[in-house]
């Protein structure tokens, strides 16, 4: 499975910049009025892994295949997106497209880039987002018809579903916090609500602000603090345990762009000097792998070091059929050994020859970091 994440926020706040640094090359049109996006940009990115030269150096292939994330820049939403404001339903609906929604928040003045609403409020902003967002969804809960006469136990739940929704929505509040039976929440996948996509909140701050880390870090968690207070905050409110409490990270989109051409060790200095260990591009990927709930298998062979991305308690046979889907099917055992022992023994041979290869069945709960050779039979 491949990674979506649509880019998404109000115009001139720095998406398509943005997304222009995470593609490590200008492919998007990144002006400075409202709309400059017309067609939503779509981008591969390489997940960054630094196990996988190490595996194919072991098994020395000169082919490694990193797992990828597709981004897409989807143009400014304005106040009025879901009526047809701006350029409208058509970005609303691009968004349908993605698994999560990388949602850039203007931090940053710049009395050369125009802002929408003329002033920066960060906690306004997104807000507007949120709340078309809300409408959008509002509008396909209310083209859904009850079920009359004799209608399937299904199509009872999911209506029990569509109406728990219209009342959660009409309070301002995003699908994805509503609690939901099992039933009610597999009946509900198929109305595609934008409000139940995961949200990473992006903040796009100024090189000042980045030298003043303690007080830009406690001004974006008072920021969240006040959309969950709210309960309008569409990542975590607390209704379940598995809610991820890291939502949101903050970067320079211009100083992302302007690393582009240096070296790695030079980025590392230069990112060091306004306290980044890591580019957004890595930061961005590892918060949205944990919001989802991914995590990557490996495979290495003569052919190529490769990673493969899964979400996390996937058993073994679904693992196989990332690979192929007649892998899944034809199933027969894999043989498993973590990143560490094939790297400590290295390859496949010595762990054997050690017995410290896992042979595991059909109801092996696949592990971040496995190292895999599936048995596929015939």
């Amino acid at each position: 499975m491949n990674l979506s994440i649509g880019i998404v926020g109000l115009p001139n706040v720095g998406k398509s910049t943005l997304f222009n640094a995470l593609l490590k090359k200008t492919v998007a049109f990144a002006a400075n009025y409202p709309f400059a996006t017309i067609e939503p940009n779509v981008g591969v990115v390489e997940v960054p892994d630094d196990r996988l030269p190490v595996l194919a150096k072991i098994v020395n292939t000169q082919k490694i295949v990193p797992a990828v994330v597709e981004f897409y820049d989807i143009a400014g939403l304005v106040k009025g997106a879901s009526t047809g404001e701006g350029l409208g339903n058509k970005f609303l609906s691009h968004i349908r497209e993605v698994a999560a929604i990388a949602h850039v928040v203007r931090l940053f003045e710049d009395g050369d880039i125009i802002h929408v609403h003329d002033t920066v409020d960060a906690l306004r902003d997104i807000q507007t987002i949120e709340t078309e967002l809300i409408f959008a969804d509002l509008a396909t809960l209310f083209k859904q018809k009850e079920p009359k006469g004799k209608f399937t136990k299904e199509e009872g739940i999911r209506w029990d579903a569509i109406v728990k929704f219209k009342g959660h929505l009409n309070a301002g509040n995003a699908a994805r916090t509503l609690r939901l039976t099992e039933d009610e929440a597999l009946q509900a996948k198929e109305l595609h609500l934008l409000t139940m996509k995961p949200e990473i909140f992006v903040f796009n701050v100024s090189e000042e602000q980045l030298l003043e880390k303690e007080q830009l870090e406690e001004k974006i968690r008072n920021i969240m603090l006040s959309l969950r207070l709210k309960g309008s905050n569409p990542s975590e409110i607390a209704t379940s345990s598995s809610t991820p409490r890291n939502d949101w990270l903050y970067f320079n989109a211009k100083l992302e762009n302007d690393v582009l051409t240096f070296s790695e060790e030079e980025q590392t200095e230069y990112l060091a000097q306004y306290n980044l260990t890591e580019t957004g591009l890595n930061r961005l990927i590892q918060v949205a792998y944990e919001t989802l709930g991914l995590i990557s298998f490996l495979t290495a062979g003569e052919l190529e070091a490769r990673a493969w991305t899964i979400p996390v308690n996937t058993l073994a046979p679904q693992a196989a059929g990332t690979i192929h889907t007649d892998f899944e099917k034809k199933f027969i055992k894999a043989d498993i050994a973590s990143y560490e022992y094939f790297v400590n023994l290295g390859g496949w041979n010595k762990l054997r020859e050690q017995g410290k290869v896992q042979i595991v069945g059909r109801d092996h709960v696949m592990k971040d970091g496995d190292v895999v050779e599936f048995k596929i039979g015939a």
